[in-house]
């Protein structure tokens, strides 16, 4: 195939999955999206011991060396055209100051995530909320673990507004909240996560430790070993490729809400 074909290839799968993330959603309802296939390049992040990875680095169908024991990624909706708060006093990534109680989230977790967050909460001591607006997800599932257990550490609430979506490993963010809550139109999408080699969960033994990292978490985060291991089988029930819709009332059957 020519590159200018590769091209237009892409940027016509871009555009779909641009327009399904963009779609309204029922819950439990399963939409099949299209992606494209990336390989990330890790860069090490000394501050918090996870991966930085810069759209610099992308790169299609490349093979790299090392990749065998990097986290699994969760991503599957893109956002190329999210809505950021007007009159924020300050940007931290994804993270908006709306006034000194409340930041809200709108964009991907990378590598570089944890620390922008630690760096709002330095200048910000005292907010309280973290209102998720539209989170697709991770690109960097370690960096997304480390960001639940800081977000829980700092003691907010959090919360999905009206019309707000919360997807894939996003999810993970807004249960690590020390009180949750969430609009009645509010979204939760899930899925399975998948690693570098296209492997999803059901891919990997019982034993494999990458099962623990998400059943210890939604411990930590106040489910009981019943409700982890659910939660955990119903996210993964769902292909990568795919996600399930799911409503506020569903996700309060696993854990409480506010």
């Amino acid at each position: 195939m020519s590159w200018p074909t590769a091209l237009l290839r892409t940027a016509i799968a871009a555009f779909f999955a641009a327009a399904i993330a963009f779609a309204p959603a029922q819950a439990q309802q399963v939409v099949t999206i299209t992606t494209t296939t990336t390989t990330w390049i890790e860069v090490d992040d000394g501050d918090f011991g996870a991966a930085d990875f810069d759209d610099d680095y992308f790169a299609d169908d490349v093979e790299v060396e090392g990749m065998a024991d990097a986290m699994p990624a969760r991503r599957f909706a893109p956002a190329p055209a999210l809505v950021q708060p007007a009159g924020a006093l300050a940007r931290f990534g994804p993270f908006a100051v709306v006034d000194g109680s409340t930041a809200r989230m709108a964009g991907d977790v990378d590598g570089a995530t944890p620390r922008q967050f630690a760096q709002m909460m330095a200048a910000f001591p005292r907010l309280q909320r973290l209102e998720m607006v539209d989170c697709p997800g991770s690109l960097d599932e370690e960096a997304n673990l480390i960001l639940a257990r800081a977000i829980r550490r700092a003691g907010l609430e959090t919360h999905v507004p009206g019309g707000g979506s919360v997807r894939s490993g996003a999810v993970e963010l807004w249960l690590a909240g020390v009180r949750r809550s969430a609009a009645a139109d509010a979204e939760f999408g899930v899925h399975s996560w998948a690693d570098e080699y296209g492997r999803e969960a059901r891919d990997y033994p019982e034993s494999d430790p990458v099962h623990a990292e998400y059943l210890s978490l939604y411990r930590e985060m106040g489910m009981d070993d019943a409700k982890a291991r659910a939660f955990y089988a119903m996210t993964n029930a769902t292909p990568f490729d795919e996600v399930r819709y799911l409503t506020r009332d569903d996700m309060a059957r696993f854990v409480a809400l506010n």
